[in-house]
């Protein structure tokens, strides 16, 4: 469904999405950009039917008088005052489809913002569930680096009393040393990251970053989650850009026809009603009563190659925007393929990392009993636990990397979205591409 993200099991993930898709700055932008296709197709639309206007006039005129049988003018006899109103109509009869075709081409390219609108959608969406996700993975890092930091401090504690006691000499002291502030310098390290990582999620929720904070988890129990896969036709009808291509192909189709519809004559029907009279009084009267009615056609003879330059230009717009289409497809092809790769060798790269931790860990401990019998010294001991932290950071960072790849392949696959969600803005919407 459209709410993907609750395969996550994550109530804190939730509650930022809900907010996400309330305040998030670029789908408000795309929900703006849609109106406006919208109104656009309402324009088109109002073309199919006649316009009635109505008018009012008053005329204060003095016009000059020829006498008859020469070429002498005269001014007017007296200045008068004339009143007219009226009804005004026009129609233009779409006989050749052109008002129709640019309908067609409207309500695809509303149809292209709509997708384009769910893209943003999706596209905000993954960004913070990726974010998110990368956020507890550093809170989990953290956590790890706190008990180290505790472990390192005791061991240091240690060294000192031994070399007080003379049982090891000052080397041990400075190397226990140096790897605590070691570790204290990758947690603050971590403290940055996160912070960045906090003030990119405020961005999404369309907030200033002081004044957004998520409190830190010490453990990790996200797990990347089970994604069945549609096949490539699937695909097709669940990305909101290839649907929004494909959109985009079906209105620079119609705008085809559109422009080869110029070749042929316009014919407009006009009428005119209402009242004219040099008298107030008689102003709506019967006698002042007019009206007239007919039909008009237009055609252009010779436009110096015009028409022939937009028929061209219509087609190769069409084809511009079919392969840009045939790219989208190919793309969020590739995407799916390279996120289904990436998950499947993460899986196997966090089972082996895993092996190594135990190792390590095992390692760890029999040399740490060696030092203690004094067989080792510590420098031994320091590169084991370095070893050791290691390898458990870049166990929860392969789970981290595994979160986000799960992230782009639901992003890839479109999310919930599906074709059927495309608004209808029009009545003569085309579902598919036709001949110009």
């Amino acid at each position: 469904g459209d709410t993907w993200w609750e395969i996550y099991q994550d109530p804190t993930l939730d509650r930022l999405m809900t907010r996400l898709n309330e305040n998030n700055l670029s789908i408000e932008q795309a929900q703006a950009q849609y109106r406006q296709a919208v109104s656009l197709v309402r324009s088109a639309d109002a073309s199919l039917y006649p316009t009635l206007g109505l008018t009012g006039d008053v005329t204060r005129a003095d016009v000059p008088v020829v006498v008859p049988g020469s070429s002498a003018v005269v001014g007017g006899t007296a200045p008068y005052t004339e009143y007219a109103s009226g009804l005004g109509l026009s129609w233009e009869i779409d006989l050749w489809g052109g008002i129709a075709r640019n309908i067609e081409a409207q309500s695809a390219s509303a149809q292209a913002s709509a997708g384009d609108l769910a893209a943003a959608r999706l596209s905000a969406q993954a960004a913070l569930a990726t974010t998110y996700l990368q956020l507890r993975v550093l809170d989990v890092q953290s956590d790890l680096l706190a008990r180290t930091v505790a472990a390192y401090d005791r061991s240091y504690q240690v060294t000192v009393r031994l070399q007080r006691a003379g049982l090891v000499d000052k080397t041990d002291v400075a190397v226990s040393r140096t790897q605590l502030e070691s570790a204290r310098v990758q947690q603050l390290d971590l403290r940055w990251q996160r912070s960045q990582l906090e003030n990119a999620i405020a961005v999404l929720l369309g907030q200033a970053p002081s004044s957004f904070a998520l409190e830190p988890v010490a453990e990790m129990k996200i797990r990347p989650p089970a994604i069945p896969v549609g096949v490539p036709s699937t695909l097709l009808q669940r990305r909101p850009d290839i649907a929004s291509a494909e959109r985009r192909t079906a209105a620079a189709n119609a705008q085809i026809g559109v422009a080869t519809a110029a070749w042929f004559p316009d014919l407009s029907i006009s009428a005119n009603a209402g009242y004219q009279s040099r008298q107030f009084s008689q102003w709506l009267t019967a006698p002042a009563q007019f009206w007239a009615l007919g039909p008009a056609l237009a055609l252009t003879l010779f436009d110096g190659g015009r028409r022939e330059a937009q028929i061209e230009q219509a087609r190769a717009g069409f084809d511009a925007q079919a392969a840009a289409y045939r790219l989208t497809v190919l793309r969020a092809l590739q995407e799916v393929e390279d996120a289904l790769v990436q998950l499947n060798v993460l899986a196997q790269t966090q089972q082996v990392q895993h092996q190594a931790v135990i190792a390590a860990n095992e390692s760890l401990r029999m040399t740490r009993n060696q030092y203690k019998q004094g067989l080792v010294d510590y420098v031994t001991v320091a590169l084991l636990e370095t070893t050791a932290l290691n390898n458990q950071r870049n166990e929860i960072a392969i789970m981290g990397n595994r979160l986000a790849a799960s992230v782009r392949l639901v992003a890839a696959l479109g999310g919930g979205w599906s074709t059927e969600q495309l608004p209808n803005p029009g009545n003569t919407v085309s579902t598919g591409l036709q001949g110009p």
